[in-house]
C-alpha cells in the first residue's frame, strides 16, 4: 500500500494536488482513498471545523483536539483499505500550536501515526495565501497574515524528511514536480518488492 500525505497551510492547494495525485493512480487502475481533515463525515471533524470558525483560546484548543481525533479516526478506518491512501491535512495541524507544544506533539504523532517517504508539504508565501484565502466565504481563526507567517515558520521547522513543494506558482508546475517525486519513489518501492 502507498501512504501519501499532502499537508500545508490554509490555501496552499492541498486538496487540488491530492485530487491530481489520486487521478494519476486511478488512471493506472489502482484503488485510491482520499481523506481530508477536518472531515465532514464524523463528529470529530465537524466539531474541529466549527471550532476553527470560532475565536478565542478555547476554540483554538478544541480545534486542535478534535482535529487530532479526526485524523486518528481516519488512520484507523482507512489505512489499508486501498492501493493508495492519501491523507490531506495530516500532521502539520500541530504547527498552529505554540512551538514547544507543536514540536512535542509532532514527535508524539510521528510515533503513533503512520508516516512514509511519500510526505509532501506544499509551501506558499503568506502574502499569496492571503490572496487565495480572500476568495473564500468562510474565514478560519488563523487566516490572517501574522498567524500565517508564524505557522509557516513553525511548519517548516518540523518538515525534516518531507518533500517541500513550492506551490506558489502554477498548479501544473507543482503537479509535475510531485509526479517526478512519486515516480522515483514508486521505482524504489517496486525494486524493494522484487
Amino acid at each position: 500500500m502507498r501512504f501519501i500525505v499532502v499537508d500545508g497551510l490554509d490555501g496552499s492547494g492541498k486538496d487540488t494536488q491530492a485530487k491530481l495525485i489520486a487521478e494519476k493512480y486511478l488512471s493506472n487502475g489502482k484503488s485510491v482513498i482520499i481523506r481530508s481533515h477536518p472531515s465532514e463525515d464524523n463528529s470529530y471533524g465537524i466539531k474541529a471545523k466549527k471550532a476553527l470558525l470560532g475565536h478565542g483560546k478555547i476554540n483554538h484548543v478544541m480545534a486542535s483536539v478534535y482535529y487530532a481525533m479526526d485524523v486518528i479516526r481516519s488512520v484507523r478506518m482507512y489505512k489499508e483499505s486501498a492501493d493508495t491512501v492519501i491523507m490531506v491535512r495530516y500532521l502539520m495541524g500541530v504547527a498552529y500550536l505554540p512551538m514547544p507544544l507543536a514540536r512535542l506533539l509532532y514527535k508524539f504523532f510521528i510515533i503513533i501515526l503512520p508516516t512514509s517517504n511519500y510526505m509532501f508539504f506544499l509551501d506558499v508565501e503568506p502574502e499569496i495565501l492571503m490572496k487565495r484565502l480572500s476568495k473564500r466565504s468562510e474565514k478560519e481563526m488563523f487566516e490572517n497574515l501574522r498567524d500565517l507567517m508564524m505557522v509557516r515558520s513553525k511548519a517548516l521547522n518540523l518538515t525534516a524528511g518531507w518533500h517541500i513543494i513550492n506551490n506558489g506558482h502554477s498548479v501544473e508546475e507543482s503537479q509535475k514536480e510531485i509526479n517526478e517525486i512519486l515516480d522515483e519513489l514508486d521505482k524504489k518501492h517496486s525494486k524493494k518488492g522484487d
